[in-house]
C-alpha cells in the first residue's frame, strides 16, 4: 500500500466529513434551538443541489449557480417554517416526525414535476479543475481541496457567529430557556425563522458542492440525513462543535474502513471473499463506532453547547 494512496484516502474521509458537517451542522442547530426533528432537512440538500445545477445550466457559471443554491434552499426552508414546521413546536416527536416525512414525499415529487426523472450534471469550475501534488508522489483533486477548505471556513464562520454576535447569543439562549427570552421581549418566531433558514441555506451549499463530484438526482439527500443524524448523535445533539468532530470522524472511519478493511481481510482470505465481507463490515462500522461511543458517553462527544 502506497503512502500517496492512503493519504489520498485520508483526504477523502476529511473531504465527505466536511460535507456531512454541513449537513449537520444546520440540523444540529434546529433541534437543539426548537427541539425538532427535521426528517426533511435532505430535501433542502437537494434544492440546493438542482438550483444550483439549474442556474448552472442557464448562467454558464458554477458561482452564480452556487449563491442560486444558497438562496433557494433558505427560502425553502424559511417557507417551510412558517408554513408547516411552526405549527409543530408544541406536538411530540412522531407528529413532528410523520408531518417532515410528509415534506420529503412533496419535495421530491416537486422536483421530479419541475426537472423530470432523469438526473443533472454539474460541471467542476474551471478554477477549481486540475490537480494539487501530494507527498510520495501522487496528485489529489483540487476541487476536493477546496470542498475541505469551505467546510473549515463555515465550522469558523459558524464558531464565530454563535459566539461573538447578538444573534448567536440569542441562538444560544433560545437553547437554553426559549421561555425566558420570549418573555425579556426576544421575537421568538422570527428567531426560529432565521435559524431555520441559516440551516436550510447549509444544506443547500453542501448540496451544491457535492453535486459537482456526483449527480444531481431525485432522493439524494436522504443518504446525506442518515449519515448527518449519526453525526450528531455521535457529537452531542445540539452542539457545533460535536457536529465538527462528529463528522471528520464519520467521513475517516467510513472512508478509511471501505478502503482498509478489504485488504487486511486478505491477508488471511482469498481477494473476492474479503472484498465481500470487507465491504460489509465497511458498511456497518461507523453504526458501530456510534454504537461504542454511545456506550461510553450517552450524550456523545460533547456537551449540547454551541
Amino acid at each position: 500500500m502506497s503512502v500517496e494512496l492512503l493519504i489520498e484516502q485520508l483526504l477523502n474521509g476529511l473531504q465527505l466529513g466536511m460535507m456531512l458537517f454541513l449537513m449537520a451542522a444546520g440540523l444540529t442547530l434546529i433541534f437543539g434551538v426548537m427541539g425538532l426533528i427535521n426528517l426533511a432537512h435532505g430535501s433542502l440538500y437537494m434544492v440546493g443541489a438542482f438550483a444550483c445545477a439549474a442556474v448552472a445550466t442557464a448562467t454558464g457559471s458554477f458561482w452564480i449557480g452556487l449563491v442560486a443554491s444558497i438562496a433557494a434552499a433558505a427560502a425553502a426552508g424559511a417557507l417551510m417554517e412558517v408554513v408547516v414546521i411552526r405549527r409543530l413546536y408544541e406536538r411530540d416527536h412522531l407528529d413532528q416526525v410523520l408531518a417532515t416525512f410528509a415534506l420529503i414525499l412533496i419535495f421530491s415529487e416537486g422536483t421530479r414535476w419541475l426537472f423530470g426523472s432523469f438526473p443533472l450534471y454539474l460541471n467542476i469550475p474551471p478554477l477549481l479543475q486540475g490537480a494539487v501534488p501530494l507527498p510520495g508522489g501522487g496528485r489529489y483533486q483540487l476541487y476536493r481541496l477546496a470542498l475541505i477548505g469551505v467546510g473549515g471556513g463555515v465550522a469558523l464562520g459558524l464558531y464565530l457567529l454563535i459566539s461573538r454576535t447578538r444573534l448567536g447569543m440569542r441562538i444560544r439562549a433560545g437553547e437554553s430557556d426559549r421561555e425566558m427570552i420570549a418573555a425579556l421581549g426576544v421575537d421568538i418566531r422570527t428567531l426560529y425563522t432565521v435559524v431555520f433558514a441559516l440551516g436550510a441555506a447549509l444544506a443547500g451549499l453542501a448540496g451544491a458542492m457535492v453535486g459537482a463530484l456526483q449527480s444531481v438526482q431525485v432522493g439524494m439527500g436522504e443518504p446525506a440525513l442518515i449519515l448527518a443524524f449519526v453525526v450528531i448523535v455521535i457529537g452531542g445533539i445540539g452542539s457545533i462543535k460535536g457536529a465538527l468532530f462528529g463528522a471528520i470522524l464519520v467521513g475517516v472511519v467510513d472512508t478509511m474502513g471501505r478502503f482498509l478493511l478489504p485488504k487486511v481481510l486478505a491477508l488471511a482470505l482469498p481477494p473476492a471473499q474479503a472484498g465481500a465481507i470487507g465491504a460489509a463490515i465497511a458498511s456497518m462500522l461507523i453504526y458501530i463506532v456510534m454504537a461504542l461511543i454511545l456506550a461510553l458517553r450517552p450524550r456523545g462527544l460533547f456537551s449540547a453547547q454551541a
